[in-house]
């Protein structure tokens, strides 16, 4: 009697939800406001010659123009939630890595294993690049007394080569050991304001090197229809699971997903609770949470290996992962994540780093443009400018961003630019993993800034050395 009593009470709440209050829509208002801008930047570039032309993101333009409604006397407060875009940026990178992970990636290479290599090398090495400029400016300023915090300039490869859910992670870490040092800086904002600099560099760049390139006569730019190139054999294979059943394909995607970003919410929140000694509690911990695109990736990659491994052994009959859904689930993730990332900048907190800001996105706009084209000269010499567009679009904006420059030149993907896009993936995480680690020891102190700048010095140089080794070693 007594245990359903208890039962029966904690069935009733003390106090009902109100669904007639601000608060019961404040969450669904956010994402309803994300998906109008999508949809109005959608619009604008399809309707607008310019825009078009410029290949700038339909969710950039869609979180500019939320941008633009923050502006207006009280829409800031009532409309665009600073803090609430900056979480959906953090959960939608987190989510679309794993939406990717999961994907059973069947393709076709033509590329060789080494240039998969030394593309994922390329990728580091240029992360390292936009690290040293990006510190060497910062360092300089903070020197010569402009207000700004000194590794500010790490967020650089975070905004450039990583995009607006790196940006924002490192940025909030960089806040925060700012604050501790007595320094006052916006570094979500900072980094935020970074990547949306990016799209801008590696669209409107990248499309004014084509038309260069087209008026000297070295390429063509080749016209594509926009127009469904997916097949009915893309959406469903033999042993798929059906469109509906008990349970809808697309909602079995999500909730894949959901799971495997559940595991990496268990496995961080249990290494917060081990204890891992100075370095660990002052360095990995707090960076933890930033890498849960990494962590999603890891868990993805083992949840998929254990579905093939059930099917193999006929625990499984289904193919319950569908590459189709799932690059759509990653697609609209990143699309939120772009939207929302530019939609969380605060130009009131940028308003005294504006100068730091042109000189740190200038610089790491040329240096990796001119890194990238002598790279893709040595790497591709059969296809360097495919290779390069691939690249350079990539490394200021998104993987998106590369496939989109590479399409102009390069629509029905014949050469292996495309291959190399995908594939170096892996390579470039392994390399790119310690490159992290090291960016959170940097703000720790100014010394421990100087001896980041060293470090990531020699790094390129190794990196480097290995991509031009054929030149350098060369017989004569």
């Amino acid at each position: 009697m007594n245990t359903m009593m208890i039962i029966c009470n904690a069935a009733k709440p003390e106090v009902m939800t109100s669904f007639a209050t601000p608060e019961a829509w404040q969450w669904l208002l956010q994402f309803c406001i994300i998906a109008i801008g999508l949809l109005a930047g959608n619009i604008l570039r399809r309707k607008v010659p310019f825009l078009r032309k410029s290949l700038i993101p339909s969710a950039l333009l869609g979180g500019a123009l939320l941008l633009c409604l923050k502006a207006i006397p009280g829409m800031r407060e009532n409309i665009v939630d600073k803090q609430a875009m900056e979480i959906i940026t953090y959960h939608a990178l987190g989510l679309g890595f794993v939406a990717l992970a999961l994907k059973n990636n069947k393709i076709e290479s033509k590329s060789s294993t080494m240039t998969v290599i030394e593309t994922g090398t390329l990728t580091a090495s240029t992360y390292l690049i936009q690290a040293i400029v990006g510190l060497g400016a910062t360092i300089l300023l903070f020197y010569f007394g402009k207000h700004i915090f000194y590794a500010s300039g790490l967020l650089l490869p975070m905004g450039y080569g990583q995009g607006p859910g790196q940006a924002l992670n490192f940025g909030t870490i960089y806040t925060g050991q700012a604050a501790l040092q007595g320094i006052d800086f916006a570094g979500a904002d900072f980094g935020l304001a970074i990547a949306a600099i990016g799209f801008i560099v590696g669209s409107v760049i990248g499309v004014i090197y084509l038309n260069i390139l087209r008026k000297k006569g070295i390429i063509s730019v080749q016209e594509m229809e926009e127009r469904q190139t997916n097949t009915l054999d893309d959406y469903q294979s033999e042993d798929d699971i059906p469109d509906s059943e008990s349970i809808d394909k697309l909602s079995i995607q999500i909730c894949l997903v959901l799971m495997v970003y559940f595991f990496v919410y268990l496995f961080v929140n249990w290494i917060q609770g081990m204890d891992l000694g100075d370095f660990g509690t002052n360095t990995l911990k707090p960076m933890l949470w930033g890498f849960n695109f990494l962590f999603g990736t890891l868990f993805g990659v083992i949840v998929k290996f254990i579905m093939n491994k059930f099917k193999k052994v006929k625990l499984m009959s289904r193919e319950y992962a569908n590459n189709y859904l799932l690059n759509r689930i990653s697609g609209f993730c990143f699309d939120v994540m772009i939207v929302a990332g530019t939609a969380a900048i605060s130009f009131t907190d940028l308003r005294q780093f504006v100068l730091p800001l042109i000189i740190v996105c200038t610089l790491g706009a040329i240096a990796t443009f001119w890194y990238l084209r002598a790279a893709s000269k040595h790497l591709y010499p059969t296809y360097q400018n495919e290779g390069f567009l691939s690249m350079f679009g990539m490394l200021t904006g998104t993987a998106s961003n590369g496939m989109i420059l590479l399409r102009e030149i390069d629509p029905k993907f014949e050469t292996p630019a495309a291959n190399n896009l995908v594939l170096q993936t892996f390579p470039a995480i392994v390399l790119g993993f310690p490159i992290m680690l090291i960016l959170g020891y940097a703000p720790q102190s100014f010394e421990a800034t100087l001896i980041t700048f060293g470090v990531v010095t020699v790094l390129f140089f190794v990196m480097a050395g290995f991509i031009f080794r054929k030149k350098f070693f060369k017989r004569k």
